[in-house]
């Protein structure tokens, strides 16, 4: 496989799988994974495990620091691995920062209501609860350009399927959508 993007946002609403596919995906491209959940400040942590969705305000601080984490990675020399919400327009455009996407592309899980709905209600130990997913929903805009992969597979197929679609790779997918 010839140079992957330098940064991979996994995104999507609540459940779909960001951070499991995003470790997986790290691990087989021998890169470094980051879960944007782990940044989100405290107070943000504390809103949602309350079940009240945040608002731009509440995001716009936390999308800087992911933005200074991306920056920082990349003097390591490996592919990052972000998984992040990113639902808005707005907030993929302050994390690419005017970046190509030879440096950073967007993968997006996509699924159901009902199988994300399933998935989420089986998890447990996370402060966002379930009641929240129709909000997600609500707010995504669906990305202009990003992979956009199906969450119905299994987290192997799923990987396999992105790593087959980045830009760089020696097998192109069809998944990509510009």
């Amino acid at each position: 496989m010839s140079e992957v993007p330098r940064t991979i946002v996994v995104m999507g609403v609540c459940g779909c799988g960001k951070s499991l596919i995003g470790a997986l995906l790290a691990h087989r491209l021998g890169g470094i994974f980051e879960d944007a959940d782990d940044l989100h400040p405290q107070s943000n942590k504390a809103k949602m495990s309350a079940g009240i969705p945040l608002t731009d305000e509440d995001r716009w601080p936390w999308y800087r620091i992911l933005r200074e984490r991306i920056i920082e990675q990349r003097a390591t020399g490996k592919v990052q691995v972000l998984a992040c919400s990113a639902l808005k327009e707005a907030y993929r455009e302050m994390l690419r920062d005017g970046d190509s996407s030879c440096d950073l592309v967007f993968v997006h899980l996509e699924g159901s209501r009902q199988i994300i709905g399933e998935r989420i209600n089986a998890r447990s130990g996370h402060f966002m609860p379930p009641s929240l997913l129709d909000s997600q929903f609500a707010v995504l805009e669906e990305p202009r350009e990003a992979i956009v992969v199906d969450v119905s597979g299994t987290p192997e197929e799923i990987v396999t399927e992105i790593i087959n679609t980045l830009p760089g790779s020696l097998s192109p997918g069809s998944n990509s959508k510009s």
